[in-house]
């Protein structure tokens, strides 16, 4: 879309001010954009308008940046790891389950399709896909709407168990070489896709499955590239355990000798710091060394709560100046949701309400994330930045009584409020629909393929289980 499209009188915009260098509300106010672009924020708008949206009985919000996400896989999980632990791995479903049920190339089309939509009706403009590079990828990504960072996923080894208790790995360095050759294939493709919305990220997939050799690499590639870098660490207590088993270093410091430790670098997740109660690990200082490193954390606070695990905690992280964005590493794709969870879980943790507060997780799912990103033109509403934006409707029932209309979204309403998104000047949810995707298609794609992985879980599992014994139903079905 080339004309200027206002949203007229709008009951709430979040806006952005330069001069505090923070969000702000306003009240009653005009948004313009022509093309991509945000050409007049507050007051009134008085030039010409090709397209006019009544913005009363709306809040206007920045479009929310997930910098952590797998769209390729996780909307498979629901129903299946919604209370699934390995008990003798720490509760973490990563080594046990998840490489058994995992999607065909049909399912992982659905997969990403129900993903990307759950995603835009959570408010998501920008997201980072870490996925397992595949032929419709980019397509997807493209015919979305949304912008995408996609950090194509590769590694050394893969982790599996032969008995639910000790964790292995399968070594093949030049497998990990090709892939990761493959990835910077891919990364290039994006970076010059013409859409303008695609663009890179290096990201070999976790510190337990990778060489020292290809982080160190991986890091390298991602510098003389000018590009981010993301790998999973400290995500799992197994994982803190290999690592200081291997190296005599808790994962961070590993990171930190590899040299990699460093800004421009993202971890994702990074829970388990040697002060984490969960580990016994005193003569460390993880907590200083991220601090101090200028690295970001991609928190995704759901898929851990899930297993009763938690950051401690994430208002400690943001206070003490560690750069921290949002991710939805788990269905439901919903930022919103995480955005509730964050608060929650960091509260609980910490014992006290105030330890973090509505606008540091507003912020970091913004501004915050945009900035780990290197972006200064997203997260935020104001003259000149992308058109990247989303319409809430706050005579939802959810929504009221209204008193502070953030709150209300994150702490209630969440994605059923929102009605509209634009990406780039372009509408891609309409009245609370997307428009790429036929979801009702999609989800029904997924649960046949979800029914095809059932059949194979069998097969694939080392105490030859069926699915329903290693995830039973909430209740025996009758005959």
């Amino acid at each position: 879309m080339t004309g200027t499209t206002v949203i007229r009188n709008a009951s709430w915009v979040i806006a952005w001010d330069a001069d505090s260098g923070r969000h702000t509300y306003l009240n009653d106010a005009d948004v313009a954009f022509e093309g991509d672009r945000i050409i007049s924020i507050g007051g009134t708008y008085e030039g010409e308008v090709e397209r006019e949206i009544d913005g009363r009985g709306r809040f206007v919000s920045p479009g929310l940046v997930n910098i952590h996400s797998h769209p390729l896989s996780e909307p498979m999980n629901k129903g299946f790891l919604d209370e699934l632990g390995s008990p003798r791995l720490y509760m973490s479903s990563l080594y046990e389950f998840m490489p058994l049920f995992r999607p065909d190339e049909e399912g992982t089309k659905a997969c990403t399709e129900v993903a990307l939509s759950e995603l835009l009706l959570s408010g998501v403009t920008t997201l980072t896909d870490l996925s397992v590079p595949y032929d419709a990828w980019i397509d997807l990504l493209d015919r979305s709407g949304i912008r995408a960072v996609l950090a194509p996923m590769y590694r050394s080894a893969r982790w599996f168990t032969k008995n639910g208790h000790v964790v292995e790995y399968e070594w093949d360095e030049d497998a990990g070489r090709e892939a990761m050759a493959k990835a910077m294939s891919v990364i290039d493709e994006a970076n010059a896709h013409p859409s303008g919305r695609l663009s890179g990220m290096v990201s070999p997939s976790q510190i337990d499955t990778c060489s020292a050799d290809l982080i160190r690499d991986s890091f390298d590639e991602a510098q003389s590239r000018g590009i981010k870098f993301q790998i999973h660490a400290a995500q799992s207590v197994v994982e803190f355990h290999e690592i200081t088993r291997r190296h005599g270093l808790t994962p961070l410091e590993w990171l930190d000798d590899l040299g990699v430790l460093k800004p421009g670098a993202i971890i994702g997740h990074g829970i388990f710091l040697n002060s984490h109660s969960s580990v016994h690990w005193p003569e460390a200082d993880d907590f200083g060394l991220l601090r101090d490193s200028g690295a970001a954390v991609a928190h995704c606070p759901t898929v851990f709560q899930r297993r009763g695990i938690a950051m401690q905690s994430v208002g400690r992280y943001i206070r003490s100046g560690i750069p921290v964005g949002l991710g939805t590493d788990t269905y439901p794709h919903n930022m919103l949701e995480e955005m509730r969870n964050a608060l929650y879980n960091s509260r609980l943790m910490s014992g006290n309400p105030f330890d973090l507060r509505t606008h540091h997780i507003f912020d970091a799912a913004t501004v915050g994330g945009a900035s780990i990103l290197g972006r200064d033109d997203i997260g935020r509403l104001a003259k000149g930045a992308k058109a990247d934006l989303f319409i809430a409707d706050i005579t939802h029932p959810a929504m009221r009584p209204l008193r502070d209309p953030i709150r209300s979204l994150v702490y209630v309403a969440a994605e059923r409020a929102v009605r509209d998104v634009f990406v780039d000047g372009r509408q891609v949810v309409s009245d609370g629909k997307v428009e790429a995707f036929d979801l009702d298609d999609a989800t029904a794609r997924l649960e046949e393929a979800q029914r095809r992985a059932e059949d194979k879980f069998q097969k694939l599992d080392f105490a030859d289980r069926t699915h329903l014994e290693a995830s039973p139903l909430v209740y025996e079905a009758g005959t």
